[in-house]
């Protein structure tokens, strides 16, 4: 279920701006949301089509309490489940699942910062492995940058344009720019950027840890003994859990040591 959550979201992730689901026109000033142009009053209240109050009513009712009622909404799914979004939704925590596997397979490791290999029972390394992870880098940069770019100008003239080799200076160059960064993250920051630089991420941690109830892997300590023969890759260093954790915790942890926790379940 999470990776078809996973998989439906990026989808839409890349096909909102076409569809005019979601993205701000910089060439209109305007925002699109749903396939519908959102107005908030402020043109019709300049060309004398509208009075102060009905202006200042339409920004509270289309832009003030929307906002709200989003944030809100978030923040309580956060405090209740942690980071649901991050786990189950979030387009770049996708990607970083996929190119952990791909590290993974190429030195052992699911960041190039680990000091040793996670064993996983049946990967065997191999160097063959490290071009196609160079390239899902690459290729995810890229893919990221054209889509924030579809997301302030219209897609079917960036796609256009890019396609013809005509794009403009200032889009060519901020083009080359975001899939240079995002390429570097993706290959070295993945998971410092989703523990430590995502403010969406932080938010939910902050108000997930301010529920004693909030849900949380549980570990149960009389069992403990157990871990030490949890399987073969125990016997190679490490376990299971800890081996499986993508953000790479310690599952079995108090609670505030799991701060970045995603809610995946794979641990379980």
């Amino acid at each position: 279920q999470r990776r078809a959550w996973q998989t439906g979201f990026f989808v839409l992730f890349l096909l909102a701006p076409a569809l005019n689901l979601f993205r701000f026109d910089l060439t209109e000033t305007q925002l699109y949301l749903l396939g519908m142009k959102w107005h908030l009053g402020i043109d019709a209240l300049m060309k004398g089509q509208a009075t102060p109050v009905q202006t200042a009513l339409s920004l509270i009712l289309k832009g003030l309490l929307p906002a709200v009622a989003f944030i809100a909404a978030g923040l309580t799914i956060a405090w209740k489940y942690g980071r649901l979004y991050c786990g189950w939704l979030c387009p770049h925590f996708s990607v970083v699942e996929q190119l952990n596997q791909l590290l993974h397979r190429a030195c052992g490791k699911f960041s190039v910062w680990d000091r040793s290999p996670t064993p996983r029972a049946g990967v065997q390394p191999s160097a063959r492995w490290w071009p196609l992870f160079g390239l899902s880098c690459v290729l995810m940069g890229f893919t990221w940058a054209i889509t924030l770019l579809t997301y302030v100008l219209p897609p079917r003239l960036v796609w256009a344009q890019l396609l013809h080799g005509s794009l403009p200076y200032k889009q060519a160059l901020f083009l080359g720019v975001a899939s240079a960064v995002l390429s570097t993250e993706f290959a070295l920051a993945r998971h410092l950027f989703c523990r430590f630089g995502c403010a969406v991420g932080l938010f939910q941690s902050l108000a997930w840890m301010a529920n004693p109830r909030g849900l949380v892997v549980a570990f149960s300590r009389e069992r403990a003994r157990e871990c030490k023969s949890c399987g073969v890759e125990s016997s190679a260093g490490g376990s299971a859990c800890d081996n499986r954790c993508p953000m790479r915790l310690h599952p079995r942890n108090i609670k505030r040591m799991m701060f970045s926790c995603v809610q995946c379940g794979q641990c379980l």
